[in-house]
């Protein structure tokens, strides 16, 4: 089989659904629900245009399962404890999502989350989490409350029913986010979870919440429907989840019926996940053939690979079908891409067509020089903050522009997009009643 074959080669999943080709539009928070946090024609111009754009499988946005700890204002929520978050009107507007996002017969799988401690102070003030373990990240999040067992219990409830609303609005799958610092992602980290009852302590324990979660959205959604799981292989921070725990929840994970496995990576404190790195003193070094390779987390998925059952994904970094075709050969399955659709939505159709052979990395073209002077109070450089935050911001706001049904605008600048996007998010904010 020849390396563009492959990339264009189907892909048959555990669970008996194929997907048509071998790159998927990667999970990336869209920011555009309405103020009742139900789904708007803006999701539906924004996927069909993705769906249109040639990728076998769209991974949504983080759909929160709990309407008080958004990741941000403009997330969709299916909140089982809010009828009115799974009414007929909010399935129906999933459900023209979800036609919308599957026009050219991709698949269009629902991402569900539980940004926990990672919610910002301007969404809530009572984040929750494992423990009271502060994000300190510029002053933008609050301690969060440790949730009771029964309170878990909810939260894995929650999960549950939201891949169900899912699969009934039309929605061809789910995908539990258990990374990048979010709720499942914290109970995995011995630095954010000091639990010492069953959900914390010894890796088993703190493995708990995630195991439970999934085999409740397995329960939830039957056989013949696919659950993926995002994982992060190593949280990049000392003491943290590292690759050697994640090895061993992998194998654990070998026994639950888990169609797809996204291999991913940090934090908010260690943004690894967006290429960008954090705070030097609790930063784990990263390895130096990782350095060098065009996807960020390949090494680690290849490590994976000898120890996982199911099929693995590799999101971060890609932007050339040769470095596609080389990580397809034995370290993953699927390719996930994430920034460059959102400025160039039919990259994967024109790679599959072989009318280009990679993307720009506009990172590269906005970055700021990392000099520059440093808050006494702060490890951050106003430059790295610039760069981490300015080319996130970028990226919105060329998203917003697809869901608006206008081509990406290549000429803003990085620091207009930061104060449009900043802007935006508290305008969209809201502050949900207390608990």
């Amino acid at each position: 089989m020849s390396p563009i074959s492959r990339l264009a080669s189907s892909f048959r999943l555990h669970c008996g659904v194929s997907l048509p080709n071998r790159l998927c539009k990667a999970a990336m928070t869209e920011g555009v629900a309405d103020a009742r946090l139900f789904a708007t024609p803006r999701h539906e111009t924004l996927y069909r245009t993705w769906s249109e754009g040639g990728a076998g499988l769209l991974l949504t946005g983080n759909v929160q399962v709990d309407r008080d700890d958004l990741e941000r204002p403009g997330n969709v929520a299916i909140d089982r404890s809010n009828p009115a978050s799974y009414s007929a009107e909010a399935r129906d507007r999933l459900a023209r999502w979800a036609r919308a996002g599957t026009v050219a017969g991709n698949q269009l799988w629902m991402q569900i989350s539980h940004a926990g401690r990672q919610s910002p102070w301007y969404v809530t003030r009572r984040p929750r989490g494992p423990s009271a373990v502060r994000l300190d990240l510029l002053g933008n999040y609050c301690t969060p409350v440790p949730l009771t067992e029964e309170e878990i219990l909810d939260v894995i409830g929650r999960f549950a029913h939201a891949a169900a609303v899912a699969r009934e609005s039309g929605f061809t799958g789910v995908q539990v986010h258990g990374a990048h610092g979010y709720l499942i992602s914290s109970f995995l980290s011995p630095v954010t979870n000091l639990r010492d009852d069953a959900w914390g302590g010894s890796l088993e324990n703190r493995a708990r919440f995630l195991l439970e979660t999934v085999r409740a959205v397995r329960r939830a959604v039957g056989p013949d429907f696919p659950v993926a799981l995002k994982l992060n292989s190593d949280d990049f921070r000392k003491g943290g989840f590292d690759n050697e725990q994640c090895l061993q929840v992998v194998q654990w994970l070998n026994d639950e019926s888990l169609d797809l496995l996204e291999v991913s990576g940090g934090t908010y404190e260690q943004p690894r996940l967006i290429g960008a790195e954090g705070r030097a003193g609790d930063a784990v070094p990263v390895r130096a053939s990782t350095r060098a390779r065009e996807a960020y987390f390949l090494d680690y998925a290849e490590a994976i690979r000898k120890v996982a059952r199911m099929p693995l994904m590799v999101t971060g970094g890609f932007r050339s079908r040769q470095a596609m075709e080389a990580a397809l050969e034995g370290a993953c399955d699927m390719i996930g891409l994430g920034r460059p659709l959102c400025w160039q939505p039919d990259f994967p159709r024109r790679l599959l067509t072989r009318e280009v052979d990679r993307v720009e990395r506009m990172e590269d073209r906005l970055r700021f020089a990392e000099r520059g002077w440093r808050s006494p109070s702060s490890p951050y450089t106003v430059a790295k903050v610039l760069n981490a935050f300015g080319a996130q911001s970028w990226y919105y706001c060329q998203l917003f522009r697809l869901a608006d049904g206008k081509p990406a605008d290549l000429e803003r600048g990085m620091l207009s997009t930061l104060a449009e996007y900043l802007r935006d998010e508290f305008r969209a904010s809201r502050r949900p009643a207390s608990r």
